[in-house]
Parts: structure tokens; C-alpha cells; sequence
């Protein structure tokens, strides 16, 4: 009795197992013919996470407006033998000069030496020795600029700006050659042009005309007209070398002007010269205003270039 009892429950309990597994495979086999993916998607765009900004950007533009700016300009002057006078008379340390340039190509060593340098064609490539360069010639020449001009208000201190003081590359102090050799003279007419440009000519590294010249694009920028007013070039031609030298020395402001003007209608060529170099554009403040009226280009960051060799 106690057997049959047994196999009754082994039977029962063989069969509760083979219920449970049956169940089970039957749950699987539907699971993998019959499964159901839910996905839930969001019927609006996101403005992107502030915490993963490097990606995305609330103040990309949709469209920037691309203007190009001159990449080379010729220089309408005769430098002839003014890098050899520079050398010669101490305005220029060559061994100074190298320590801070580094090895120039044989052209551009040529401007330093040579003594048939004709027309200069100014690139980005060789921008800050073209810069330096005429640093050297507008600090030197003598010129009433430089001599009754802004530079002079308070004579005590005309040594200590940074067109004077931060000229480190000569023999002796900046002073003992500013405004002291006779390497370019003008005629009448040809100072008054230099002095009504001047006036006129800002950049966007401070508030000053090129007539106050006291860092070294001013000083640069008049020892230029100088050079461009002793070899008769026209107050226009002129006005349109200095938007494009300065364009040089200034790439980033002066590719953002191009693009404020396009926004108005204008391309580059067809931009007036003088009303760019003025105050209103070309000056720290101008530029500043002209920037924040640019529609189609993010507002900058903040900071800039300096005013050293």
C-alpha cells in the first residue's frame, strides 16, 4: 500500500515539473516570436544642454555672411636702401632685431641690406617684419608729426609709450634717434597730406589717430604715409593701402568690418577707404560698436593682440 502510495506522489510530483517547465518555454517561445520594443520620443527639439555646450551653441549664427579680405597689398614706395641707413645708424640693431625675428628668407633680408629695394608686396607671411620695419622708419624720420604733434604734449613722458619705449631693437636708447635722422624729407604739400591722413587714419588696438603715434602700428602706419606721400601717391590710392595694410596687422577686426559692411550692401572693393580707417569704424570704440550691430556672426570673446616687436 505504503509503494503504490509513492509512485502516486513521484507521479504527481514528475508531473507539477513538467507543467512548470512547460509553462516556461511557452512564455519564452512567445517572448521571441511576439516581443514588443516601446520606445517613447519627445515631439519637440531641445535647445541643447548648457552643460555640453562644446557641441552645440544657442548663439550660432544660421548663416554667416563670408567676405574675403585682401591677403597681399603692394606698397607703392621705394624703399631703396632705408633698411641698410636703419642698420647703419643704430635705429635697427641687427643682432637685436635677428634675436627677435628669427631667420628671414633672403628677400626679406634683402630689405634690411640691399640697396635697390624697390615696390613691397605685404603678405601675412612677412606682415610683422613689414610692421617693424616701418616702426623703425616712422620713430626715426624726423617729421613735424612727431616733433609739435600729440607725441610732444607732455614731453616726460613721450619716451615711455610704447611706440618709443617698446622699441627694444636699437643701438642706445629710442630716444636718441626719434624724430633725428633726415632719412626722408617732404615738400609742403606732401607734409600736409601726411598730416591730414594721420588725423584721420585710426586702429583698433586703442583710440589714437596715427597722428598721436604711441604704440607701433601708429608709428608704423606714419612712417607708411610718409613713405607713400614722399613717392606722390594720391590721398585716395593711399587711403586704400592703409584699409588694406591695416587689414593685415589686423586680420580678425578688419575681416569682421568687411562682413558689417556686406550686411549693408557692400563688398570690400567697393567700401570707402577713409570712412574705414576713421573713428567711427577703425578706432578700439568704433570698432567695438561697429561689432555689436554684426548680425550673422557670434559675439566675440574678449581680448586682443599687443603692441610689442
Amino acid at each position: 500500500m505504503k509503494e503504490k502510495l509513492q509512485r502516486i506522489i513521484n507521479l504527481i510530483s514528475l508531473g507539477k515539473w513538467a507543467l512548470v517547465s512547460s509553462v516556461l518555454i511557452f512564455i519564452l517561445i512567445f517572448n521571441y516570436l511576439f516581443s514588443i520594443e516601446i520606445r517613447i520620443t519627445p515631439n519637440y527639439k531641445t535647445k541643447g544642454n548648457p552643460l555640453n555646450s562644446s557641441n552645440q551653441s544657442s548663439d550660432k549664427p544660421q548663416q554667416v555672411i563670408e567676405q574675403k579680405i585682401p591677403q597681399e597689398v603692394k606698397l607703392p614706395i621705394r624703399w631703396a636702401d632705408l633698411g641698410k641707413k636703419l642698420n647703419e645708424t643704430g635705429v635697427i640693431d641687427n643682432v637685436k632685431f635677428t634675436e627677435v625675428m628669427g631667420s628671414l628668407s633672403a628677400s626679406d633680408q634683402k630689405l634690411l641690406e640691399g640697396t635697390d629695394n624697390s615696390e613691397i608686396v605685404m603678405n601675412q607671411s612677412n606682415s610683422r617684419l613689414i610692421l617693424n620695419l616701418l616702426w623703425a622708419f616712422g620713430l626715426a624720420n624726423k617729421n613735424d608729426v612727431l616733433d609739435i604733434g600729440e607725441m610732444k604734449q607732455n614731453p616726460s613722458q613721450t619716451g615711455n609709450m610704447a611706440s618709443t619705449g617698446g622699441w627694444t631693437i636699437s643701438k642706445g636708447s629710442a630716444m636718441n634717434h626719434y624724430s633725428m635722422h633726415n632719412f626722408v624729407s617732404l615738400t609742403s604739400d606732401q607734409q600736409k597730406m601726411v598730416e591730414e591722413m594721420s588725423k584721420n587714419i585710426y586702429r583698433p588696438c586703442c583710440n589714437n589717430s596715427t597722428h598721436f603715434p604711441d604704440c607701433n602700428h601708429g608709428m608704423a602706419m606714419l612712417g607708411l604715409l610718409e613713405l607713400m606721400a614722399a613717392n606722390n601717391v594720391s590721398e585716395q590710392e593711399a587711403y586704400k593701402v592703409a584699409l588694406n595694410v591695416n587689414a593685415l596687422w589686423f586680420p580678425q577686426q578688419y575681416q569682421e568690418l568687411a562682413v558689417y559692411f556686406s550686411e549693408n550692401g557692400k563688398n570690400w572693393n567697393q567700401i570707402n577707404a577713409k570712412e574705414a580707417l576713421g573713428i567711427n569704424y577703425s578706432s578700439a570704440s568704433g570698432y567695438k560698436q561697429m561689432r555689436a550691430q554684426i548680425k550673422s556672426l557670434p559675439q566675440p570673446a574678449q581680448g586682443g593682440g599687443g603692441c610689442g616687436v
